[in-house]
């Protein structure tokens, strides 16, 4: 691999900027997109922009890719679904009653009940980030439209309960990725020093504090603070010229007329997708278990060796396909309506599956330029033991906001981590925290993350909104965080 040195790092900064300051994300990816393979053909227009193509189209190499934007086109599918077997009216009905009850006991209480439910909802479907980011939105959407709670609001909701429960309740994909890298680094017994670590974790646990705290004080800051007003005063949903991720046909479809409206139309077909997840996940690394005690034992290992990539997709599958033999069942639905449904879902989700293949090919290109190692390499000579984890935990954060990928982050920073932990004495499972920790943050400011980009759609906000009124939250976690890695540093070193 060619040494890009600080080259490497210019494009993800600069599609970054561009996309925050223009709200013109596609145009930003692609433009990122072509300056990294610009700079890797030597400046050369032409085999520059030949090279962008062939970068977009070695995406669907990766299998994994290919399942993640084939999941994110068919969760229109399962959104049309549900719309139109008046599946959401009937919980939104549910939560009303709840609304009602708590507006009795004390009036704007309501506001606060429904957004602690969907921050329950988020920890609860920690089994996988992009389900639990899509459940939140969809089901909530429709409430906090009513509660004139605004949309941005819902989707740091989402976005802030979903990865940080993923990291720290390990028993989904995330976990066995993260105790296959502590393999490959020869740590011993992976799965107790990753559980070690979760005490040391301390940005997602800030973040959901944070989350939790800004919803019962009811005060919001910076652009948030805006956004609520701006719903309370005018009941605008977003800001002028904001776009939604998804279009108002998935958001706002009508239902079909003369059916009941009833809860478990959307219940059931959620659940399905939230419990196949582990399913998926057991079946997929059963025959990559080499020995095991006993039957559950099998399934433990199992679980941790499955793929991540492949149960969403059949999870997915597997409820769209319950949908419709459950709206068939009503009557609700007849297969040409299915399939036109289906097709129109996929239709309207493309854009989040471009979007999702422009995050992953700019993902590519960092990879090729060495981003990750560069800045991660840039670090080794100067660091002191005492601020190895701060350090740490900063470099993390850099790296997967320029690159929209915690797990790439994770990859990258603790085959570099782990073995300076070793050799400066430093408590590993700190630096391993540390490590997992900034990649979260970095994943949560960037306007490329994929958990981002879930996010924004399923709340059907404007992304760039979304991201600039997450920020401040997140900014002020990722600070508390380094404070207190500097202080354990010195405490424990």
């Amino acid at each position: 691999m060619n040494d890009y040195g600080f080259l490497s790092v210019l494009p993800p900064v600069i599609a970054i900027i561009l996309a925050l300051k223009t709200k013109q994300v596609y145009v930003a990816l692609v433009f990122g997109i072509w300056f990294s393979w610009l700079i890797m053909n030597q400046w050369n227009i032409l085999d520059g922009t030949l090279a962008t193509i062939e970068g977009m189209v070695n995406v669907f190499q990766s299998e994994g890719n290919t399942r993640t934007i084939m999941f994110s086109a068919l969760v229109g599918a399962l959104l049309l679904f549900i719309q139109y077997s008046r599946g959401v009216e009937g919980f939104v009905n549910h939560l009303n009653k709840i609304i009602l009850y708590f507006e009795k006991k004390q009036t704007g209480y309501s506001r606060v009940i429904v957004q602690l439910l969907a921050m329950l909802t988020g920890i609860v479907l920690f089994v996988e980030t992009s389900i639990s980011s899509l459940t939140v939105g969809t089901l909530y959407r429709p409430v906090f439209d009513k509660l004139k709670i605004s949309r941005e609001k819902l989707a740091y909701i989402a976005d802030s309960s979903s990865s940080p429960t993923s990291i720290l309740i390990p028993f989904n994909a995330w976990g066995a990725f993260i105790m296959g890298l502590l393999l490959t680094q020869n740590v011993e017994k992976p799965f107790s020093v990753l559980m070690s670590s979760i005490i040391f974790n301390f940005y997602p646990l800030i973040a959901m504090l944070i989350l939790f705290t800004v919803i019962v004080s009811k005060k919001d800051i910076g652009p948030m603070a805006k956004a609520e007003k701006r719903v309370l005063t005018t009941g605008k949903l977003m800001d002028e010229g904001s776009k939604p991720m998804i279009s108002d046909v998935i958001t706002s479809y009508p239902p079909k007329e003369g059916v009941p409206a009833k809860a478990y139309n959307m219940v059931i077909p959620l659940i399905t997708m939230v419990a196949m997840m582990p399913i998926n996940l057991a079946y997929t690394g059963w025959d990559k278990v080499e020995q095991a005690s006993s039957f559950w034992d099998h399934v433990s290992q199992a679980i941790g060796n499955g793929s991540g990539s492949s149960s969403v997709l059949y999870a997915v599958i597997t409820s769209i396909f319950v949908a419709m033999i459950l709206y068939r069942v009503q009557g609700i639905m007849k297969l040409k309506e299915m399939v036109e449904l289906i097709l129109k879902g996929i239709s309207e989700l493309m854009p989040l599956a471009l979007l999702m293949l422009l995050a992953f090919a700019i993902g590519d290109a960092c990879n090729h330029l060495g981003t990750g190692q560069f800045v991660a390499n840039w670090s080794k000579d100067w660091l002191s033991p005492q601020f190895l984890p701060a350090v740490v935990f900063v470099i993390s954060a850099f790296i997967a906001f320029s690159t929209g990928t915690s797990w790439g982050t994770f990859a990258i920073m603790l085959a570099i981590s782990i073995p300076m932990a070793n050799i400066h004495g430093v408590n590993l499972t700190l630096v391993i925290a540390a490590t997992l920790g900034g990649g979260i943050f970095g994943d949560h400011c960037s306007p490329i993350s994929d958990t981002t980009i879930i996010s924004s759609m399923a709340s059907a906000t404007d992304h760039i909104d979304h991201v600039r009124t997450q920020l401040p939250y997140s900014l002020i976690g990722g600070l508390i965080t380094v404070i207190l890695y500097i202080i354990l540093g010195f405490a424990m070193i």
